[in-house]
């Protein structure tokens, strides 16, 4: 004799109650995915493939291509979502991208500006997606259809890892290279040629001080954001009888 499948006994509850596919939010997070592979490789087609990827631009877009192409595929396939701190280090990092272009390099005011010209054609493209289209996706993903709670304090200072490690990418990358490459070191406030490498560092805790700012405010905001709807689910014949 069999015995009966009993709920609270270790059985998975997708093992009863199988969750139902979300397709509208996989293909939300499909094109935003999108977004990043075409300006990543807009970018990669019109410049030089080493230069391109040393930017944190391309790197973050990269990682969210990745995370979120990742989510997609179990918003449609019904599985669990990735780990919070792995979406919400997206969101930081795609953020940062968004607010250091949008506040620093674009912003004709700024010390570090990089409005030397206007963009035109696909750089317009490509540079729009990455700056703009993709940051914006990923917090409307996170804040609309991304399930709050799972962020610690800890996370904020553990997502500070990377940009540190970029730091040091971008001056061994920029000592490596001859005076007067292009793009030798790829944004302005890490440029050792004009502020040296003491004003390099100032500008690094500046900014890091920033980062950290922003991670804890993804941490807070990860407890107060609303809920998204409750994914639906199908009840099997066999586990509830029929239905009444």
């Amino acid at each position: 004799m069999i015995a009966p499948i009993r709920m609270g006994m270790g059985v998975p509850a997708e093992a009863v109650v199988p969750p139902v596919r979300r397709p509208r939010v996989a293909a939300f997070r499909a094109l935003i995915a999108l977004a990043a592979v075409t300006g990543i490789v807009i970018d990669l087609a019109l410049g030089s493939p080493p230069r391109v990827l040393s930017y944190f631009t391309v790197q973050s877009n990269v990682l969210v291509a990745v995370v979120l192409g990742l989510s997609a595929g179990r918003a449609w396939q019904g599985r669990p979502a990735l780990r919070p701190w792995v979406t919400g280090g997206t969101l930081v990092y795609i953020s940062i991208t968004g607010l250091v272009y949008h506040l620093v390099l674009a912003n004709e005011a700024s010390a570090f500006s990089m409005t030397g010209g206007t963009l035109s054609g696909w750089h317009a493209v490509s540079n729009q997606l990455l700056h703009t289209v993709t940051p914006i996706g990923v917090a409307l993903d996170w804040l609309l259809l991304t399930r709050p709670g799972g962020l610690r304090l800890r996370h904020a200072g553990l997502w500070l890892l990377y940009p540190l490690a970029y730091l040091a990418f971008a001056l061994a990358r920029g000592a490596l290279l001859s005076p007067g490459s292009t793009a030798r070191y790829p944004y302005p406030f890490l440029d050792v040629d004009l502020h040296g490498y003491a004003g390099v560092l100032g500008n690094a805790v500046v900014f890091g001080l920033s980062f950290y700012a922003l991670a804890l405010l993804v941490v807070g905001l990860d407890r107060i954001r609303p809920r998204p709807p409750a994914p639906e689910y199908r009840i099997s014949s066999q586990a509830a009888g029929p239905l009444k």
